[in-house]
C-alpha cells in the first residue's frame, strides 16, 4: 500500500469518508456526528492520508492538533479521526500501516501525544490500538458520556 497525503476534501477522501460513515451506521445506528472542518486537517496542524493498493483508495487516517482544553487535550496533542480500511483490503495490516504513518508525520510535526476515541461495536480497532501500545484515557469530546465510547491515548515522544 502506497500511503499519500492528500486535502480533506480530496475526491478519495471523500469516497472513503462516506464509507466509514456506513459503516459506522451499520455498526451504531448513525454516523458520527462529531464537527470536523478541512482547514483542521491541513499542514501543519493536521494530515490527511489515503492508502492506494494499485491505484484505488483502499484506507483513510487522519490527525488534527489538539492543544487544550485540559483535562481532556494537552499540548501538542493530535487526535486521530477516519481510520478506515475497505472490507475487501481488511487483514493485510494496512491499518497499522496507516497508524505508523500517522504517528510518524505527527512526530515529525512536533507533536508530542495522539488521542482517539473508538467504540465497543469496533473490536478490532481497540484491538490494534492496544497492541500498538495506546492505552485508556479519560473520555473527551461529544460522546464522552456514551457507554458505547472508548479512550486511548500513546506518548509520540
Amino acid at each position: 500500500m502506497e500511503i499519500r497525503p492528500v486535502a480533506y476534501d480530496h475526491p478519495d477522501a471523500t469516497k472513503l469518508m462516506a464509507e466509514v460513515q456506513l459503516e459506522y451506521v451499520r455498526r451504531y445506528g448513525s454516523e458520527d456526528s462529531t464537527p470536523m472542518e478541512a482547514a483542521q486537517f491541513a499542514p501543519p496542524r493536521g494530515l490527511f492520508l489515503v492508502g492506494y493498493l494499485d491505484g484505488a483508495p483502499v484506507a483513510s487516517g487522519a490527525w488534527r492538533a489538539h492543544d487544550g482544553p485540559a483535562p481532556a487535550f494537552r499540548p501538542g496533542d493530535v487526535e486521530l479521526k477516519r481510520m478506515y480500511v475497505v472490507e475487501s483490503a481488511r487483514g493485510n495490516g494496512f491499518a497499522r500501516a496507516m497508524l505508523a504513518e500517522l504517528e510518524r508525520t505527527a512526530r515529525a510535526a512536533g507533536r508530542r501525544r495522539a488521542v482517539l476515541e473508538t467504540g465497543t461495536e469496533q473490536p478490532e480497532a481497540i484491538a490494534l490500538y492496544g497492541s500498538s501500545g495506546y492505552t485508556a484515557i479519560p473520555g473527551f469530546g461529544m460522546y464522552k458520556d456514551e457507554p458505547e465510547s472508548r479512550y486511548f491515548g500513546k506518548n509520540l515522544v
